[in-house]
């Protein structure tokens, strides 16, 4: 392993405050040029110390893995409830909407009592259970092939039956958001019937916490640029925000 020198530990100090660093803000705060920057990340990332992302680095691990949806329901439950709270002022009366699996969604599954008239499809068994017990609602399950961690339907019986309607709008949960590889899934079954369902919907709003930003899973969704809306907590890299807007995607801080 290579000895650091002073300015590569510094890099190393201010990721241990931040989740990410741009290559610009690194540059101005060590008062060197970005090339020097990018070599220096470079170097890092050969050493293990941290990934290289669009335009920065980061010290979280860039892939994510598939996890059971009950743990991760536990994990930035404030962060989510804000991003659920902003999703619902996108639903109308008498919407159709489409809620994807994940932990996010179904929380908002749990907040739709506010509604009168509202019809949801869903792949997702928790969603539509959750969805059951209201009554202002009509509920639609995708069926087909059920995957254990998520508790949710994948394959050619769900996206059959999801050929047969069009909706207003999908509201989506990700593992992963990245500038270059786009939106993923853990598993590459969702992420097809996510593009799926994204074909059904009129608008495309994502919902992921800022701790997907920089991150990817093994089943690819789409580019960023597919998407209408991002909504994120006030965690998201600035860089990444401001690259996502110029390339037409709103994004809703909360």
């Amino acid at each position: 392993m290579k000895v650091l020198n002073e300015r590569q530990d510094q890099i190393l100090e201010f990721l241990e405050t931040k989740k990410y660093v741009s290559v610009t803000e690194l540059s101005e705060k060590l008062k060197v040029s970005v090339v020097t920057i990018r070599k220096d990340l470079t170097l890092l990332e050969q050493e293990g110390y941290l990934h290289r992302t669009h335009g920065g680095a980061s010290k979280q691990m860039r892939y994510v893995f598939d996890q059971n949806v009950g743990d991760k329901e536990t994990k930035n439950v404030d962060e989510k409830n804000r991003i659920v709270d902003r999703a619902l002022e996108n639903i109308k009366e008498n919407d159709f909407i489409i809620l994807s699996s994940g932990s996010t969604t179904h929380l908002m599954a749990q907040k739709l009592y506010g509604f009168r008239s509202l019809t949801v499809l869903t792949p997702s068994l928790r969603v539509a259970l959750e969805v059951c017990k209201n009554p202002n609602v009509n509920t639609i399950h995708l069926g087909g092939e059920v995957r254990k961690n998520s508790t949710s339907t994948i394959g050619v019986l769900a996206e059959e039956t999801l050929s047969n309607f069009s909706c207003t709008t999908l509201f989506m949960g990700i593992e992963g958001i990245d500038l270059d590889y786009g939106l993923s899934s853990t598993n590459v079954g969702e992420a097809h019937l996510n593009r799926k369902m994204m074909e059904r919907a009129d608008k495309t709003i994502v919902l992921a916490d800022s701790t997907k930003i920089h991150r990817r899973g093994f089943g690819f969704i789409c580019y960023v640029e597919k998407i209408d809306m991002l909504i994120t907590d006030a965690g998201a890299d600035p860089d990444f925000v401001e690259e996502l807007e110029k390339r037409g995607v709103e994004v809703v801080i909360c």
